[in-house]
């Protein structure tokens, strides 16, 4: 009977894991579809909202029909019998020929009915044409526009964000580690003076490096001309980078960095923390898997909260560094009343900002050994 018991256990044991397993597999992608679905309903409050503002009471809508208007002046140019007629009649099949007008692309009808054509459009970008911005290729369309800046911007702060992140994690490591020292007690000094939004550090480094020393370029891509040949067009481009890169990392380094080290702080005093060192353990393997491990979810919590904070400030970031990114086409729209293009890269922030927030409860999730996902998408 032992026998039996002995040959039967272990496959009752790997079928109660498998089962584990599974429910654990399922429970966490039921996590992730109800993070889904919450951040995609705050993104569409967003945009629907940003609609509404970039119309300006009605103002988007004048200078829609404003633009129609121009546009048939323009396609009435050289009609015989257009010139044909009397001022008063001129005037007359103008106005019909723009009621028309009007009436095809829905401007006849109250804002609130079409904004939810708006929405629609505005998920897919299908904004329509701007009236003075356009590609390098000549393109008018607003979605090309903003997809032709789009890379720019992925690699601007896709970049920054990475930097950002190991080096908080190494150096609050360093100063959690060196708890009392002078280099702990000068950062926490400096911390504070150094919280400022990265298109302030920009400026300065601008005046620093750029202005003062000359061993920066003031902004831009690549040098002008271009230089030729592959691996000096890349070369060039790294150097470009460099500023904005740091001015970056400088806003969003000290509160990642202060918070980061507390965490650390409160779990080296933790009792398994004492029990590894009393064990013999190596100072590094204590660390890595005994204080960074366990703290890692919570820290990524703390990056992802100042990473939505930095991201209001990439527009002006952008500015500062002449980038020509989607931060940049934004900027040049709202001061050229341009709707369809505001609308556009509103939508695209909102879905960088909803897929870097997704991206990192997706690697919350996975990291932290202490979370049991419930089936209702909830930590418990």
């Amino acid at each position: 009977m032992s026998e039996q018991n002995g040959s039967i256990q272990p496959g009752i044991l790997q079928k109660e894991n498998r089962g584990e397993r599974r429910r654990a597999v399922l429970a966490f992608f039921r996590y992730i579809s109800t993070r889904v679905v919450i951040i995609a309903i705050t993104l569409a409050a967003g945009i629907y909202v940003a609609i509404w503002v970039s119309n300006l009471g009605g103002y988007g809508d004048q200078m829609r029909k404003d633009t129609i208007r121009d546009k048939i002046v323009q396609g009435l140019m050289g009609n015989e019998y257009y010139y044909s007629l009397s001022t008063e009649e001129r005037i007359a099949y103008l106005d019909a020929i723009c009621q028309i007008a009007y009436e095809y692309n829905d401007l006849g009808k109250p804002f609130y009915q079409r904004s939810l054509g708006y929405f629609v459009d505005a998920f897919s970008l299908s904004l329509g044409e701007a009236r003075n911005m356009q590609t390098s290729l000549g393109s008018k369309q607003a979605k090309d526009i903003i997809l032709e800046s789009l890379p720019m911007t992925l690699v601007l702060f896709a970049t920054a964000n990475l930097v950002t992140f190991f080096v908080s994690l190494f150096l609050s490591l360093l100063l959690s580690r060196r708890y009392g020292s002078v280099l702990d007690r000068l950062t926490t000094l400096l911390i504070p003076a150094l919280s400022a939004p990265p298109w302030f550090h920009g400026v300065f480094l601008v005046v620093i490096f750029a202005s003062i020393a000359r061993v920066m370029p003031y902004g831009g891509v690549v040098d002008v001309p271009p230089p030729d040949g592959t691996l000096a067009y890349v070369l060039s481009f790294m150097k470009h980078m460099v500023l904005p890169v740091a001015a970056w990392v400088l806003g969003t380094l000290p509160l990642s960095l202060y918070t980061n080290r507390a965490f650390f702080m409160i779990n080296a005093r933790e009792d398994y923390v004492e029990l590894a060192k009393a064990k013999g353990l190596r100072p590094r393997r204590i660390e890595s898997r005994y204080i960074l491990r366990p703290v890692l979810p919570p820290v990524l919590t703390n990056f992802t909260f100042t990473m939505i904070v930095a991201w209001q400030g990439a527009v002006l970031t952008e500015f500062v560094f002449a980038w020509p990114g989607v931060g940049a086409v934004l900027l040049t729209a709202i001061r050229g009343f341009e709707i369809s293009v505001t609308i556009g890269a509103v939508t695209v922030f909102a879905y960088l900002l909803g897929i870097s927030v997704l991206l990192l409860d997706i690697v919350y999730a996975l990291v932290d050994p202490r979370v049991r996902l419930g089936g209702s998408g909830g930590r418990e």
